[in-house]
């Protein structure tokens, strides 16, 4: 019997197996000799709660990618759009970039603040730990120095690699056991990893992640996650786990699957992916309304659950952008927006209407009007122009940096460097003539400099080709600024290092003896515009050829600029005449910008700007302009791509 003919109340015909009771699927919790059993357990694929029937309607939030002053604004209009649970990713990067730093759970990073404010909204709560994350996050979430052992087996039963999780789950999950339902908590499903059946197959390393979790007291239900065919179950399912769905499209197909293959469990697309993110240099993704949700409601139609990845894609604050990689780089833009229901800077989308409709309706809810102060438009700034006037050059900020000597390059992971770029200088011997200077194992994005001329750019799928240079022969200073786009956060390049990993020729032969300058632009902005300062001479703009004066405005380097505000709004940061490179409001590095797009203005939320005097800052990497804008809308660049085909 077809499944899309069976009525919510008749059970399937595998049904005269069914159990006395719900299956619990994991150890009840024991508090003073009694015990809670988990708030979900399941039966004949329906999903119970509390021992009653229950459908997941979820939304996928991030709260290291909201400003935390709007946390409670995206849970409310969450909650609004009819969902009963909100789902998040724990990125460790975002809590413990440094190895010498203790792990941090305050402020933005108050992980136990966002759940609880989910929970008082009346929400349950999905916690998706990882280690892995994916999510077009920087590193899938890991922090470089934690997976930079070339011996380690990423994703592996390597133990190598689990006694580091260990040892950050030693100190994330004692912050979510509490927050548990069986303690009264909103927690109510944790994942195993996340994906896996996408990278590999090492069956005792999902089975070692879930018992991670069970050793740590994680008591409600636990679930791992994969795409919709038998392919990726195979890598990523445990027997004894409930096995849920990543997919954007064939929902149906996918629910055959889970009954063929994982009797007895209810179908959850814990990732519907009903919009999708953008890469620097490629077309800006949309999904309508009218088809996601008529995907979402086949799965409805299933009596299925669904979480809409995202609900509310939010911001790649920073640095903090993923890549993707399919024969070259493509790093992911800093806006999340994602094409979700919920925009970036909050807005209601027709998507949100149209997901709103359908989950009312699939929970027998009248729908009402959306609350009235959800509904009123975001307050902005008025749209004007501002000033940018160019401080230290480029050369001159990274040539100050303290150098560290070595015979080959040095990768950012030696330096100690997660994010930002590395300043490389050497001595080469020159033919006369043409010579091409190759980078073997770039990563990722390579500014050159002969002599103090400017001679080019090479990346990752050009290192190796080279760049011609016409040179009069001889020994000459050769210096290569290498900037980190983002770390991979998905495929087989995931935990591929940053930098120069192998080395740089002159035609065939190796150059040798480097200085490298570690450029963390992670700094507070004080410290990182007090380098360079000194090399200035009063009164004159130092650019990247040692000869530039007042009138090369437009050379790469740091500009500042000022505007004032009356009261704080939301506002959309365009830069023209910029080429790439980052920027900063009020010393908060809110994240890259290209010319190349499809990006054309970055979200600067109210919380980041203050009454009267705003500092901006930029570091321009290629070309700089005169002045930049705020715009009383976003331009996440021309719609190049209207339907997204899941990747499974």
């Amino acid at each position: 019997m077809s499944k899309s003919t069976i009525s919510p109340e008749e059970p399937a015909d595998n049904a005269r197996l069914k159990p006395e009771k719900p299956v619990q699927p994991q150890t009840p919790a024991t508090s003073g000799g009694a015990t809670t059993p988990p708030a979900l357990s399941y039966a004949n694929r329906k999903l119970f709660r509390y021992g009653e029937p229950h459908r997941i309607i979820a939304g996928a939030v991030h709260y290291f990618r909201i400003h935390p002053q709007l946390w409670q604004d995206r849970i409310d209009r969450l909650v609004a759009m009819g969902v009963n649970t909100l789902d998040t990713y724990v990125a460790w990067n975002f809590h413990q970039p440094y190895k010498d730093l203790a792990p941090d759970f305050s402020g933005w990073k108050d992980l136990a603040a966002f759940i609880t404010l989910a929970g008082n909204a009346g929400l349950d709560v999905i916690v998706r730990p990882g280690p892995y994350i994916c999510a077009e996050w920087d590193n899938a979430g890991f922090p470089s120095w934690a997976i930079s052992n070339p011996d380690m087996v990423l994703r592996s039963s390597d133990p190598l690699f689990t006694n580091a999780v260990e040892e950050w789950f030693d100190v994330l999950l004692p912050i979510i056991e509490p927050l548990q339902a069986c303690h009264g908590g909103p927690v109510i499903a944790v994942q195993v990893e996340n994906e896996y059946g996408s990278y590999g197959d090492d069956v005792e390393y999902l089975r070692w992640n879930n018992k991670a979790l069970l050793d740590r007291g994680i008591t409600e239900i636990l679930f791992t996650a994969d795409g919709g065919t038998d392919y990726f179950l195979d890598g990523g399912s445990l027997p004894e786990t409930w096995a849920t769905a990543t997919l954007g499209s064939r929902g149906p197909e996918a629910d055959a699957v889970w009954e063929r293959r994982r009797p007895g469990e209810p179908f959850f697309t814990v990732e519907f992916w009903n919009g999708w993110f953008d890469h620097w240099g490629e077309d800006h993704h949309t999904r309508g309304g009218i088809d996601a949700g008529a995907e979402v409601k086949k799965i409805l139609d299933l009596d299925g659950s669904i979480c809409l990845y995202m609900a509310h894609g939010g911001t790649n604050f920073g640095l903090a952008s993923g890549a993707n990689h399919d024969g070259a780089l493509q790093p992911t833009v800093t806006s999340y927006d994602s094409d979700a229901p919920i925009a970036e800077d909050g807005h209601l989308t027709e998507k949100f209407h149209a997901m709103r409709e359908i989950f009312f309706a699939a929970s027998g809810r009248e729908l009402t009007p959306v609350p009235e102060k959800l509904s009123r438009p975001i307050p902005v700034l008025p749209a004007r122009h501002f000033d940018l006037t160019r401080g230290t050059g480029l050369l001159d900020f990274v040539r100050d940096i303290e150098p560290v000597a070595s015979v080959k390059p040095l990768a950012f992971e030696k330096l100690g460097l997660d994010r930002g770029m590395v300043h490389y200088g050497a001595k080469a011997i020159l033919p006369v003539g043409e010579a091409t200077i190759k980078i073997r194992d770039l990563h990722d994005r390579a500014y050159i400099w002969v002599d103090n001329v400017y001679a080019g750019v090479l990346n990752d799928a050009t290192g190796a080709q080279g760049l011609n240079v016409e040179t009069g022969g001889g020994l000459a200073k050769l210096e290569i600024l290498v900037e980190n786009q983002g770390r991979v956060n998905y495929g087989p390049f995931f935990g591929q290092g940053k930098g120069i990993l192998d080395g740089v020729l002159i035609n065939q032969r190796y150059v040798f003896h480097w200085e490298q300058r570690a450029i963390n632009l992670e700094r507070p902005l004080s410290e990182l515009l007090e380098i360079g300062v000194p090399a200035r001479s009063p009164g004159t703009l130092s650019g990247p050829d040692d000869e530039s004066t007042a009138a090369d405005t437009r050379e790469p380097g740091y500009f500042h600029g000022e505007i004032n505000v009356q009261e704080p709004a939301d506002t959309y940061l365009a830069l023209p005449g910029f080429g790439k490179g980052m920027v900063w409001i009020n010393g908060f590095l809110l994240g890259r910008f290209w010319e190349v797009g499809p990006q054309i203005t970055l979200y600067v939320p109210a919380p980041l700007l203050r009454t009267g005097s705003n500092e901006i800052t930029v570091l321009e990497l290629e070309r700089g302009g005169t002045h930049g804008e705020l715009l009383e809308e976003p331009n996440l660049g021309l719609v190049g791509v209207t339907y997204v085909e899941d990747l499974g």
